[in-house]
C-alpha cells in the first residue's frame, strides 16, 4: 500500500519523472565523466521509471532549469513535452539498466541563445533571422529544447552512457508587431515544421559532438509538435533519431495523438474515437447522477498507433463534508472500473475550484482502482 500512496503523490505533483527518494551510494572514480563517491541515486524505482542522481544529498537539477517554462504560454505543452521526451528515452535507454540525470551539458545561456533568432550578435540562434523570405515573414520555428542524461553503473561509479535532446517545434507562431500590441499568429505546415526541425537537429548533433564528454556517447534527438496556446492538451513527439556519429542518417516515426473528452457536439460522430468518447460520456453521466453539484468532468486521452493508451481525468465539484468526498471517491472508482477501458493507465483527480481533494488511479497492469482522500489534522 506504501507504493500505491507514493504513486498517488506522484500523480498529484504531475511530475514527469517518478522518483522514489531513497539514497544508495556509489564508490569513487577518477574519471571526469564518472560520478564520484559524493554521488548517489534515488534508489530502486517503480517498474518503468528511472532512478535519479543525487549529489551531496541534493537532487541534480538541470543546468538549463526553467528555460522551457518561460517559453511556453500553454503549460500542457510543457508537461507533455517533458513526459513525452522521457517516453522516447525509454525506447533507447532501458529503465532497468540506466540512471536518469537532468541535463548537465546545455546551460541556460546556451539554450536561450539556441532558441533565439540568428543574428550578427547571436550566430548560434537556431531560429531564422528576423525579416521576410520571398515576401513571407520568417516565423519562430523552435520553441523549446530540453536535455536528458542517462548514466550506467561502471564498477563503483556512475558513467555517462548517452543523452536525449528534445526539440519543440511550433505549429503556430504567435507574435506581436509592437510591444504590448495585439497578438497575431502565423500557421506553420507540418511539412515545413518537419523539414526545419530535421535541419536544426543535424546542427544540434554537430554542436553536441564538439563537447569532449559527448564526443563518443549515443545521442538521441526527438522532434515535438507544439499544440496551440488555447489547446486543452499538449502536443506530441512525431519522430526521433539515435546516433553514434555526427550525421543523422534516418528517423523513426511516432504515431501519438492527444485528444479531449467529451468532444464538442459539433465534432463528427463518424470519428474513429467516437466509441471512446461515448464510453467516457457514459462514465460522466453515471457520476453526475450520483452527486448533484458537479461543475465539470473532462479527460485528456492519448492514442499510440491508433489505440487508446492512457487517460487523465479531472472531476471538479464542491463538497461540504469529508464524508461526501470519501463516498464520492469510492463511487468514482467503481464507476471507472465499470465504464472506462480496461488495460490502460488512468488517473482521476477529484477537486474543488481551489483544492485537490482526492484521487483514484489504476496502472496498466492493475484490475482495480486505488483511491486516496486528502484529509487534515
Amino acid at each position: 500500500m506504501e507504493l500505491k500512496f507514493k504513486k498517488a503523490i506522484a500523480i498529484v505533483a504531475s511530475l514527469s519523472v517518478t522518483l522514489i527518494l531513497a539514497s544508495c551510494s556509489f564508490g569513487s572514480s577518477s574519471s571526469s565523466s564518472s560520478k564520484s563517491s559524493s554521488y548517489s541515486t534515488t534508489g530502486k524505482a517503480e517498474s518503468g521509471t528511472y532512478q535519479g542522481v543525487i549529489k551531496n544529498g541534493k537532487y541534480q537539477v538541470s543546468k538549463s532549469r526553467g528555460v522551457n517554462v518561460s517559453q511556453n504560454d500553454n503549460l500542457f505543452n510543457l508537461k507533455s513535452f517533458e513526459t513525452g521526451l522521457l517516453n522516447v528515452s525509454k525506447k533507447v535507454y532501458s529503465t532497468k539498466s540506466y540512471v536518469f540525470e537532468e541535463g548537465q551539458y546545455l546551460s541556460t545561456s546556451t539554450i536561450e541563445n539556441w532558441l533565439s533568432r540568428k543574428s550578427s550578435s547571436n550566430a548560434s540562434g537556431l531560429n531564422p533571422v528576423k525579416g521576410k523570405t520571398n515576401g513571407t515573414r520568417n516565423p519562430i520555428y523552435i520553441q523549446q529544447i530540453e536535455e536528458q542524461d542517462f548514466m550506467s553503473q561502471s564498477g563503483s561509479s556512475l558513467k555517462l552512457h548517452g543523452i536525449t535532446v528534445g526539440i519543440g517545434l511550433n505549429s503556430i507562431d504567435y507574435y506581436q508587431k509592437t510591444t504590448d500590441g495585439p497578438t497575431y499568429k502565423q500557421n506553420i505546415s507540418d511539412s515545413e515544421m518537419k523539414d526545419y526541425g530535421e535541419k536544426a537537429a543535424q546542427t544540434v548533433l554537430k554542436r553536441l559532438r564538439k563537447k569532449s564528454a559527448l564526443k563518443d556517447v549515443p545521442i538521441t534527438i526527438a522532434l515535438y509538435k507544439q499544440a496551440a496556446n488555447d489547446s486543452l492538451v499538449g502536443g506530441t513527439f512525431f519522430e526521433y533519431t539515435s546516433n553514434s556519429g555526427s550525421k543523422i542518417s534516418s528517423w523513426k516515426q511516432m504515431n501519438v495523438k492527444n485528444k479531449v473528452y467529451p468532444k464538442a457536439s459539433s465534432t463528427s460522430s463518424s470519428s474513429d474515437d467516437q466509441d471512446d468518447n461515448d464510453t467516457f460520456s457514459n462514465f460522466k453521466s453515471q457520476i453526475q447522477g450520483f452527486f448533484p453539484n458537479l461543475s465539470g468532468v473532462t479527460a485528456q486521452a492519448q492514442y499510440t498507433d491508433g489505440s487508446l493508451s492512457g487517460m487523465h481525468i479531472t472531476v471538479t465539484t464542491q463538497f461540504y463534508s469529508q464524508t461526501e468526498i470519501t463516498s464520492f471517491t469510492q463511487y468514482i472508482a467503481q464507476a471507472a472500473n465499470k465504464y472506462l477501458q480496461k488495460g490502460i493507465p488512468i488517473d482521476i483527480k477529484i477537486q474543488s475550484a481551489t483544492d485537490l481533494q482526492a484521487i483514484a488511479f489504476r496502472d496498466s497492469g492493475d484490475s482495480k482502482f486505488t483511491t486516496h482522500v486528502f484529509d487534515s489534522y
